[in-house]
């Protein structure tokens, strides 16, 4: 099912498409970071962001880095300044934006077009997170985030 693009959606492809990413198994932190002109580095605390770097927390899991990254990358491409002097409001905004924006850096939603997932919706999952490298629960709801976009757009055709 083909639909058009939402502006994080686009977004995300056109970064991708960019620095020469297009299937699943391109989709690497460090890759993707030196191809933008980013330095990502590991430490053993809280992922951030710091100017142009993404600091991972080497202690999680490399699905959880790897979501996590997706978070940051947000805060790189789309954030300036410090989130410490913004209003709540506003830095809740940024946080809630970063975190749609990593479903959409790790899962992205032009690679899923291309997929022919099960019907079963546990089977389809299985398959996002494994292709994705996600957990369970972010596969979980990506799934229904592109599943619920593309029912919404093909009912509005």
């Amino acid at each position: 099912m083909r639909y058009t693009y939402n502006l994080m959606e686009e977004y995300v492809k056109k970064m991708y498409n960019t620095i020469g990413i297009y299937l699943p198994h391109q989709l690497d932190m460090e890759s993707i970071a030196a191809r933008l002109g980013t330095t990502l580095i590991y430490l053993p605390y809280g992922s951030m962001t710091v100017g142009n770097a993404i600091l991972i927390d080497i202690r999680l899991s490399p699905t959880a880095q790897w979501q996590e990254f997706g978070h940051e990358l947000c805060h790189v491409e789309w954030h300036d300044g410090n989130q410490r002097v913004l209003p709540s409001s506003f830095l809740e905004y940024q946080e809630w934006k970063a975190s749609n924006f990593a479903y959409h850096a790790c899962v992205p939603t032009f690679m899923l077009d291309r997929m022919n997932l099960p019907s079963s919706e546990v089977k389809a999952i299985f398959v996002v997170q494994e292709t994705f490298n996600v957990d369970y629960e972010f596969a979980k709801k990506r799934l229904n985030q592109y599943l619920s976009n593309t029912y919404h757009y093909s009912q509005s055709m």
